[in-house]
């Protein structure tokens, strides 16, 4: 499942769900608490896939993301469902295929998402 990554047709870049991490909460439960805000769909969290590194190379941003693994348990995509937000404003579930025919990051999502054990991308430069 990927999210547009800049609501209000801003981009046409796709990206997991996930966001901040609020202070006292550990990444599960705040994948659990983004993915609803985001998407409406109640997931337990699993296993960690990928460890993504986004930096800036001509600036001082560098973010390190942490992808995990998530099974759905209650919820469905819904068209009327709003990001409480206003950043997600479309979310989709992808086949592997279909990633050949959109923009997507990171580079590594789809080795992550379908083929199993963890995955490192390191110093990848971040599109703006």
């Amino acid at each position: 499942m990927l999210v547009n990554a800049w609501g209000g047709g801003v981009s046409d870049l796709w990206c997991a769900p996930g966001g901040g991490v609020e202070r006292g909460a550990s990444l599960p439960d705040n994948l659990i608490r983004e993915v609803h805000e985001e998407c409406g769909l109640t997931v337990t969290v699993g296993e960690v896939a990928l460890v993504n590194e986004f930096h800036d190379p001509n600036g001082p941003f560098h973010q390190v993301d942490v992808y995990f693994r998530c099974t759905i348990v209650a919820g469905d995509l819904r068209a009327d469902w709003r990001d409480p937000e206003g950043v997600v404003t479309e979310r989709r579930f992808f086949a592997r295929h279909d990633l050949a025919h959109i923009r997507y990051k990171p580079d590594s999502l789809p080795v992550a998402a379908w083929d199993g054990g963890v995955t490192y991308d390191p110093l990848e430069p971040i599109i703006r």
